[in-house]
């Protein structure tokens, strides 16, 4: 029987720990946040939950909540991440994070190299595994993207594709952390061109998509994300070769905070106003609404109505199967947010994140992943890439692929 140790209860650990609370194989779900309602209202809801508060910010009190526990799913905000790893390495636990981290080093590659180079040998010596990048995207998406290299032989360029297209009366231009949305939108973004990580301009680089399923065309832009990242340090052992990578992105929120962007408000740098110092950013952070994660919230904010409950999470990848030039386009298939709430009374982005990453926690449960060290979530073998979306069609999550031969002029 398996402890699972469950730090943070927002919206996407508590959709974890709800479906951690309803596999066999688990006798205890722990939960534990800074905030004992969020977390007493979590637990009452759960069978086998036992609420605790833990200062993540104190390395000794995440600890002791990890005693006996086999996993440590990790869903706080990245300013944590240090003394979550540090952690689970003195308890002696697997480790799970729905993201990476900015918590090792100003660069954002640097903490990946750091996190791949320091600690993965670390998690190797005590003989336990880590895998970060475990939500929807970064999570699911590189799921979707190791399974689409099934139809290449090599791959020349990726691109990561999502849209949000939840919209609703009320004003929510994010359904996750407000803070790590607004810190996403406010940076350059990473591309791998030419086999090389680069800076592209953030809203910049745009192209257009309609898929079958969509009522308009959308633009799609450069988004700082992790994809291109991970991608670029494991191009040639799982991505066949692959030069070029993007990640682009459309949505809500994407359409909120790029006027924010050009007149400066997403600024990290403090500024006199009328005599107060203050960062833009700080401003319209303070400013945005957090988002639902109770299924009385969620309620609320169905009954005052939706404009639209659409989006895509698409993969295409192009490269050449049998010396011919093909495109590979994967769909990630998975309910909006009606559905997502009829089923499990969540939101799709709870649906699609928080599960997506229980689904990486059941591969654990399972004992799935045999070799120690630690791993970003674009490595996993075929076998768990295929057990993984054998899981994913049990919530309604699939994947529809197509595979057309691109013709030379």
């Amino acid at each position: 029987m398996k402890k699972i140790l469950v730090l943070g209860v927002g919206a996407q650990g508590s959709a974890a720990a709800k479906k951690l609370d309803e596999e066999p194989i688990v006798s205890r779900v722990v939960c534990a946040d800074y905030d004992r309602e969020a977390v007493d209202h979590l637990v009452g809801e759960l069978s086998k939950g036992e609420g605790k508060v833990v200062d993540a910010h104190d390395k000794g009190s995440i600890v002791a909540a990890a005693k006996g526990a086999d996993l440590i799913l990790n869903a706080l905000p990245l300013e944590c991440t240090k003394n979550v790893l540090e952690a689970a390495l003195e308890a002696g636990t697997d480790y799970q994070d729905y993201a990476g981290t900015t918590a090792l080093h100003e660069d954002w590659v640097e903490n990946y190299r750091i996190q791949f180079d320091e600690y993965g040998p670390r998690f190797k010596a005590i003989g336990r595994t880590a895998v970060i990048g475990t939500g929807s995207a970064p999570g699911l998406i590189c799921a979707a993207t190791r399974d689409a290299m099934k139809y290449l032989d090599t791959c020349d360029t990726i691109l990561n594709i999502v849209w949000e297209g939840v919209i609703t009366k009320r004003f929510l231009p994010f359904w996750w952390s407000p803070v790590t949305a607004l810190h996403d939108m406010s940076e350059d973004a990473y591309a791998f061109e030419n086999g090389k990580l680069v800076r592209t301009p953030a809203f910049g680089m745009t192209i257009n998509r309609k898929y079958p399923y969509m009522e308009n065309e959308i633009t799609f832009a450069e988004h700082c994300h992790d994809e291109p990242i991970h991608y670029s340090f494991n191009a040639e052992k799982y991505f066949k070769g692959v030069k070029n990578a993007y990640f682009k992105y459309a949505g809500e929120g994407m359409d909120f905070c790029r006027p924010l962007a050009r007149a400066g408000l997403l600024s990290h740098k403090k500024e006199s106003i009328k005599g107060v110092e203050v960062a833009p950013f700080d401003v319209v952070l303070a400013h945005l609404p957090h988002p639902p994660k109770f299924r009385e919230e969620i309620k609320e904010i169905i009954e005052e109505g939706l404009i639209s409950d659409s989006g895509c999470m698409v993969i295409e990848a192009y490269g050449k199967k049998d010396g011919k030039d093909v495109k590979v386009e994967t769909h990630v298939m998975a309910p909006g947010l009606l559905e997502s709430y009829e089923k499990a009374g969540i939101t799709a982005e709870m649906y699609l994140t928080g599960q997506g990453g229980y689904l990486f926690s059941k591969l654990f449960i399972n004992d799935e992943f045999k070799i120690p060290g630690l791993f970003t979530s674009d490595m996993l073998t075929m076998e768990q890439v295929d057990l993984y979306f054998e899981y994913a069609k049990e919530l309604g999550i699939t994947l529809e692929t197509n595979i057309t031969e691109i013709q030379k002029k």
